[in-house]
């Protein structure tokens, strides 16, 4: 049993295919079988069961995966630690991110945490979505993630933080503008900014709408917030979206118009293991959340 064995397997277990790994690891798929082949023979058990459309752990399998990803996950983090100190530098901190992510959420804390720590390095990720943003922690890709919260994900510890209630982005020159807030049944009648497809926010929005009977009617759709945001102010459109910090009640051609009846999308800090972080990630986290602007 080698530690490739058990990286392979993790890999194996992850994807739950054998020929995307071998992908991955620009290798072919019966070198790969073989790395699992050599921990069913050490171990006496049968650790994948293959199916039609790929393979999933067997109960022996999952056992040996959560020790083998936990085990990893900490000799990966020792060495970046020892090549930071070859290198001389302070220490790494990996973050996945949304495309709206350091723009809105980090920026102060960015900043307050490199004064700090001139010697850190900063690594971001971006990630078109919450849950590709948690598949970049559960995966060792990232140490944090800021994510909108969602339902509970294995091997992934997720911390809610902000609450961010819902807003219409109207055009200054819509009739809705000077409202003071928006009732769940005017929705209906709007030119819906689609919210980015499988995002978090899109399900909880449309989920929430759909025990009112509120159907949207939508001629254009976006892969991020600040996009909607845009199109709005340009008239295109009208968009729901979760008040970002510092967007107060909107400026320039864009007003924002409050929906009290939208319980708010809640949105925080996700880790494989908050216990397990390095002291720097730790501080890096809780620096983000300090500086958040209201």
């Amino acid at each position: 049993m080698t530690l490739d064995d058990l990286r392979v397997f993790v890999a194996v277990c992850a994807a739950g295919n054998l020929s995307a790994v071998a992908r991955d690891l620009s290798c072919s798929q019966s070198a790969v079988s073989q790395h699992v082949k050599r921990l069913e023979r050490e171990t006496g058990l049968v650790l994948l069961e293959r199916r039609p459309r790929g393979v999933v752990p067997t109960r022996a399998g999952r056992i040996l995966h959560a020790a083998a990803a936990e085990g990893i996950a900490g000799l990966d983090a020792a060495l970046r630690h020892l090549d930071d100190l070859r290198r001389g530098v302070g220490g790494t901190v990996r973050v996945a991110t949304g495309a709206t992510t350091v723009r809105h959420f980090m920026a102060a804390g960015v900043a307050a945490f490199r004064a700090r720590h001139p010697e850190a390095a900063l690594q971001f990720e971006t990630a078109g979505s919450s849950r590709r943003c948690l598949e970049a922690v559960r995966s060792h890709t990232a140490d944090l993630a800021w994510v909108t919260i969602g339902p509970p994900l294995e091997g992934v510890e997720q911390r809610a933080s902000r609450d961010l209630p819902w807003m219409l982005a109207v055009h200054a020159g819509d009739p809705l503008a000077a409202r003071a807030s928006v009732a769940l049944e005017e929705l209906a009648g709007i030119r819906c900014i689609e919210l980015p497809a499988h995002s978090t926010s899109r399900s909880h929005l449309e989920t929430h709408l759909e025990r009112h009977g509120v159907r949207l009617t939508s001629t254009t759709s976006v892969a991020d917030w600040d996009t909607a945001l845009l199109l709005a102010e340009l008239d295109l459109g009208q968009a729901i979206l979760p008040a970002l910090p510092g967007w107060g009640t909107g400026s320039g051609d864009v007003r924002l118009v409050p929906i009290p009846d939208l319980p708010p999308l809640t949105a925080g800090w996700a880790a494989r293991r908050w216990d397990a972080l390095s002291p720097l990630a730790a501080e890096f986290a809780e620096t983000v959340l300090e500086h958040l602007r209201t």
